[in-house]
């Protein structure tokens, strides 16, 4: 069964400016922008105000109406993103062998050593806007901050499944680099 129309909006926040031109929406805030090409949906983003967007779909099916809902998220997400920021923290788990982290290229790359006791080093690059720094207030945790949530949450799966263990029983050899915490930035420094 098909719906005739389906369409939400979405408000942004104040201090933040948006443009739409076709489906590629562009956010501007105080952290700087982010641009989203929306054009593989079969959707009609229009600028109703000057910080709101309608999201249509004209006839859709069941499946066709839940992107309506997707897109406003990734465009509440990238408001939050120029206005506050993304943090991810991770945590080195091991059992005996100490995982050694070493960020390189001011934060734009990180070398794992001595995970499970292998000499081998992985290199892990993060992604474009993403910074990694070790954190100083707790042992083994690193810090990933950056505007775009996808960028961010990329880096960090990125860095988690470079240290998958292999050939072991995954129960007992709990060991990797895991995501403890998913926050905003600007929040972090205010409380």
């Amino acid at each position: 069964m098909k719906v005739v129309k389906s369409n939400q909006e979405v408000t942004l926040p104040e201090g933040v400016k948006v443009w739409v031109k076709g489906r590629v929406v562009t956010v501007r805030g105080p952290r700087g922008m982010l641009r989203k090409d929306f054009s593989h949906l079969k959707i009609e983003l229009t600028k109703k105000g000057p910080s709101t967007i309608e999201v249509q779909k004209w006839f859709g099916t069941r499946k066709d109406i839940s992107c309506v809902r997707t897109v406003c998220s990734h465009i509440n997400n990238l408001a939050i993103g120029v206005t506050k920021g993304y943090r991810y923290k991770m945590r080195s788990v091991y059992a005996h062998f100490p995982i050694n982290c070493n960020v390189t290229q001011e934060g734009a790359c990180i070398e794992i050593r001595n995970f499970l006791g292998e000499k081998f080093v992985r290199r892990v690059a993060m992604r474009e806007g993403v910074t990694v720094a070790p954190s100083l207030k707790q042992k083994d945790e690193l810090i990933l901050e950056g505007n775009d949530i996808e960028q961010v949450s990329l880096s960090a799966a990125l860095i988690q499944q470079s240290t998958t263990v292999k050939n072991k029983d995954i129960r007992k050899f709990l060991d990797g680099i895991y995501v403890s915490l998913k926050t905003t930035i600007q929040a972090d420094d205010e409380a």
